[in-house]
């Protein structure tokens, strides 16, 4: 394109920063010297944030170090989770190539997530409350692994326009590893950060860790500003000009350089003191035609490709070529090695983007949206679900927006980035009443809802009630249950009146999980209304899910007989539904309650054959839990050698979809126990002989009767493939006796602390 064009920042000198060149300096010596470390530089916009990031990087690689740079995106790609994280991935890919491959040994299909080159086939769609911790561990192990022989710098700028996903991604590595060669750099607009802004959070918890160094970059005083102007005009600048522009700039580099620009011109005095005009001044120079392209561009976002902007203008090759030639020329656009444009800065976007009347706003965003329809190879096979989501919504397309926005969200969860799946389906919520009702009839929210009975009919609000339990799934998984809680309220109230109590029961079960969360009450109150709502109802998946809950109950607040009758029953149904997820969890709590009973043998071998089943499925929720209760099981009757056995199993390396985890705190402490006895010897137990050291009993396979067939690890359980029959208006008394007997009232359910 137009790269041999690129115009260097207008001072060729670097100018001051001494004490932050120095923090740079010796934290990059620290993490040479084995301990990781970050810095975050914030500073207002143009005072040279990004400059500094440049110099840094630069020594750094003359130093021996590996740099891999990225940027969060402003506009255009709403909803796009670990973008700048997958863009440095990307970068060291490129450096490292099969290195970055073997790195990942182990967890690369899970890492296909954000970089597929690292994953020979598609990712397994596993969604549970650990997924997205998965993959923050799997992110840190890699950075971990490619920085233990050489230093590696990561950087990231505009993190204040960064998504959460993104933000936790990043933070996670400084919380929890210690000792390897990774230093971590990032800046932000502090002048952006205000009260509300997400990233304040992050940053409160930044300043708690011993590992990061916070910088705040200042303006430039007038001796800088004067060695500024000098560098830029390549001599001394005259005392009165130094004093105009420092004044006028008021120590902003950015604005200094805009000045000193115009100065040399020969018209400082026509320089307006309105910053808008002062940024807009550079454009309003150029041609006609590079006028009208540039305002293309700042509406397609921080940065556009090529061929996408060709087709949103409408010009010809040459045309558009001499356009985009003026606009680098002059210093307005900046061409990079992709094929993309961007602008120098982007207070340049925003104030070209603020110059823009409303309809002409919309009607770009329109124009955006109907090229990437038209070509889709226009962007990044990644990024086109969430940029067409953002163009149409721009563009005020109901009928357009909401499809496109609820194809985002699907594309988000697929890639753990379920707190911007949640804020997409919320904005779905808001397009839905303006959405024609025959683009809503086409809609097919909702498909990973666990257990959910989906509308598989034209009523809207139903097809309303499948967004708000992908919305409640996404805010649990997201780590929000305030706003689960939320949005659950919501579906309970639009429910009262409509008459779908299986429905109902199925959001009366996610309450019972929130409320529990949230420590405001042990969640029975809502799983006694979910067992009411479904009485006299015939068995579903529902059904399934609410027993399977309400074994999980019993199992920490009441234990005994009627729990464990509770739990086998919930293993039949579930089976019986062919919901492998709920038969897992419930065998798990009924091993719980055989060993509260006096049947800890049986407990450990059921718990032995689910982490063994859990792990040939890939179902991490289920391996996470059985990896917890087996060796505590194991160790409590005695059985301590094999406890340490399966409590290093859990400790032990990820399958190859990285579904295993590092020991939780509990495994960890039943290993530590049993290592004081000997070595993990077992303790002696009534009836052995001295020197006795008996084998455990050899558990077998599993009854064939309790699988309900092999299932391969890639497949997709019918229960999630289902429509719901239920969609018409549902009475009690027109069905059939349910077949799963209610549990004992909360009276005979004494709960425990």
């Amino acid at each position: 394109m137009l790269r041999d064009m690129q115009v260097r920042a207008a001072s060729p000198v670097f100018v001051g920063r001494g004490p932050q060149r120095a923090v740079l300096a010796g934290t990059l010596r620290g993490a040479d010297e084995g301990r990781l470390g970050a810095v975050l530089v914030g500073g207002e916009a143009g005072v040279g944030k990004t400059r500094l990031l440049e110099e840094f990087l630069a020594q750094a690689q003359q130093s021996g170090a590996l740099t891999a740079l990225g940027s969060c995106v402003e506009a255009g790609a709403d909803g796009l989770p670990f973008a700048p994280v997958a863009t440095v991935l990307r970068a060291l890919h490129r450096q490292l190539g099969d290195e970055v491959t073997r790195a990942a040994a182990g967890f690369g299909s899970e890492l296909a997530r954000l970089l597929p080159e690292l994953g020979a086939g598609a990712p397994r769609q596993a969604h549970d409350e650990e997924a997205r911790g998965r993959l923050l561990e799997m992110t840190a192990r890699l950075f971990e692994a490619l920085a233990a022989e050489r230093t590696v710098v990561v950087a990231v700028e505009d993190l204040h326009w960064s998504d959460r996903s993104t933000r936790e991604l990043l933070g996670y590595p400084v919380c929890t590893v210690r000792h390897c060669r990774l230093l971590l750099v990032v800046t932000y607009r502090s002048d952006d950060i205000h009260r509300r802004h997400p990233l304040r959070p992050f940053l409160a918890e930044a300043d708690r860790l011993s590992a990061v160094r916070r910088l705040e970059l200042p303006r430039f005083t007038r001796e800088e500003v004067r060695d500024q102007l000098a560098g830029i005009l390549g001599a001394d600048p005259a005392p009165g000009l130094v004093d105009q522009i420092y004044r006028r700039s008021d120590g902003n580099a950015f604005f200094v350089e805009e000045l000193a620009s115009a100065a040399d011109g020969g018209t400082p005095g026509a320089i307006s003191d309105s910053v808008r005009d002062l940024l807009l001044l550079r454009v309003e120079a150029l041609p006609q035609q590079a006028q009208r392209v540039v305002r293309c561009a700042a509406e397609g976002g921080s940065r556009v490709e090529h061929g996408l902007l060709r087709a949103v203008t409408g010009l010809s090759d040459d045309e558009l070529l001499g356009a985009l030639r003026a606009a680098v020329a002059a210093r307005v656009l900046l061409a990079a090695d992709d094929g993309c444009y961007r602008f120098r800065h982007s207070l340049v976007r925003e104030a070209v983007d603020d110059d823009l009347l409303p309809g002409e706003r919309t009607r770009l965003s329109r124009r955006y949206a109907e090229a990437l329809q038209h070509d889709p190879r226009l962007v990044p096979a990644e990024e086109l679900s969430a940029r067409l989501s953002s163009y149409w919504y721009h563009a005020r397309d109901a009928s357009r927006a909401l499809p496109a926005v609820l194809g985002a969200a699907a594309d988000a969860r697929s890639r753990h980035g379920y707190a911007e799946q949640l804020h997409l389906l919320q904005r779905a919520l808001e397009l839905w009443d303006e959405a024609p009702p025959e683009v809503i009839a086409g809609l097919r929210p909702g498909q990973d809802a666990e257990s959910y009975p989906l509308c598989d009919c034209d009523d809207a609000r139903l097809r309303c009630l499948d967004v708000l339990a992908e919305m409640t799934l996404a805010a649990k998984l997201a780590g929000e249950p305030e706003r689960g809680l939320s949005v659950v309220n919501r579906a309970l109230r639009s429910l009262q009146d409509m008459g779908h109590p299986v429905r109902a029961a199925w959001f009366w079960v996610q309450k019972s999980r929130l409320v529990r969360h949230l420590a405001r009450g042990n969640g029975w109150q809502e799983l006694a209304r979910a067992q009411e709502l479904l009485s006299g109802f015939p068995d579903s998946p529902v059904h399934a899910r609410v027993l399977t809950e309400a074994a999980g109950w019993g199992c920490v607040f009441a234990p005994g007989p009627g729990s464990l009758a509770t739990a086998e029953r919930a293993v039949k149904l579930a089976q019986a539904m062919d919901d492998l997820d709920s038969e897992l969890q419930a065998r798990v709590s009924l091993a719980g309650l055989l060993a509260d009973t006096g049947h800890g043998d049986a407990a450990a071998a059921g718990l032995r054959r689910v982490a063994e089943r859990a792990a040939a499925e890939e179902m991490a929720g289920a391996i996470a839990r059985s990896h917890v209760s087996w060796p505590c099981v194991l160790e409590a009757i005695g059985r301590s050698e094999e406890a340490l056995a399966a409590a290093g199993r859990a400790c032990g390396p990820p399958t190859a979809s990285g579904c295993a985890t590092r020991a939780p705190s509990s495994t960890a402490t039943t290993a530590s126990r049993c290592s004081r006895w000997g070595g993990g010897t077992r303790r002696k137990r009534p009836g052995d002989t001295p020197g006795s050291s008996p084998r455990p009993p050899s558990p077998g396979p599993w009854p064939p009767s309790s699988w309900r067939g092999s299932r391969s690890p890639g497949a997709t359980c019918p229960a999630r493939r289902r429509t719901s029959p239920l969609c018409a208006r549902s009475t009690a008394s027109t069905a059939t006796p349910c077949s799963t007997p209610t549990l004992p009232p909360t009276a005979n359910w004494p709960t425990r602390s």
